[in-house]
């Protein structure tokens, strides 16, 4: 079993990027989630329920970030100007995070029609695990980090009309080589020679709906409709594993995966 593919979703949309490593810590992987779109108020704002933001691709950099979506003019966005703590909350968890760049906050509103702030982490996020606080992360959804299995994924596709990628569930940790499913029974996983706490399965919602290219949400809300007719248990629709990293180093697309617990 190994590690087939990493990816870093530098906003909170399907507009990931593919890289073949990554250091990665408790935090997760580097560059990861570190940025944020919200409203003036500071609620977090996605594609699910605005889609134009998969479009967006956000490339960072050494001073930030670089935005770019069809119709937008290319934005350089430069951290060090990201000095302002502002209120935020990602489902119930409040923080403070950082603001500062209008010329990014007026690009974002230009994109979807209302004001919005963009937000950054900052060198050490104020964020705290709700299952372990020790564990500081960015705006991922609720935990670091999260794993998808390519004979999953194969198997999901197999009952539907039309193929889904990974994109559409937006995992930073591919893994291929083992039955489908079986990830549901891990609790402790060894990629390379950094060790992994399995947490919880992930509940999907609408945004696996949103086509990762064009933003536009499947009229027959596949894959969820389909993955609701096996995967639903009284947590909701589950597909992948979150996790968090008990160590830090290096991970590199090819590494081994060992089930540890």
């Amino acid at each position: 079993m190994q590690l087939s593919g990493l990816n870093i979703y530098p906003v909170k949309s399907s507009a990931g990027r593919s890289i073949s490593e990554s250091r990665v810590t408790s935090r997760g992987l580097a560059c990861d989630r570190e940025w944020m779109v919200t409203d003036e108020e500071g609620a977090f704002l996605t594609g699910r329920d605005y889609p134009a933001l998969v479009r967006v691709n956000a490339t960072p950099t050494i001073m930030g970030l670089t935005l770019d979506a069809p119709d937008m003019p290319s934005l350089l966005v430069n951290r060090a100007v990201f000095n302002t703590l502002r209120p935020t909350a990602v489902w119930g968890s409040r923080f403070e995070a950082y603001g500062g760049d209008k010329q990014a906050d007026q690009w974002f509103s230009d994109l979807l029609g209302i004001r919005t702030k963009l937000l950054h982490t900052g060198g050490v996020s104020r964020r705290k695990l709700r299952a372990d606080p020790s564990v500081k992360f960015g705006f991922a959804d609720g935990y670091p980090l999260l794993l998808l299995s390519k004979a999953s994924l194969a198997e999901l596709n197999q009952r539907l009309s039309k193929p889904v990628t990974e994109r559409n569930f937006r995992p930073n940790l591919v893994i291929d080589g083992e039955a489908p499913f079986a990830e549901d029974s891990w609790k402790r996983i060894r990629i390379g020679e950094v060790e992994f706490e399995l947490m919880k399965a992930c509940e999907r919602c609408v945004f696996t709906t949103v086509d990762p290219d064009t933003g536009e949400k499947d009229a027959s809300l596949e894959p969820l409709r389909t993955l609701g007719t096996y995967r639903r248990t009284a947590a909701g629709v589950l597909f992948g594993q979150n996790l968090v990293a008990r160590g830090a180093g290096i991970l590199r697309v090819g590494d081994g995966v060992e089930v540890l617990a």
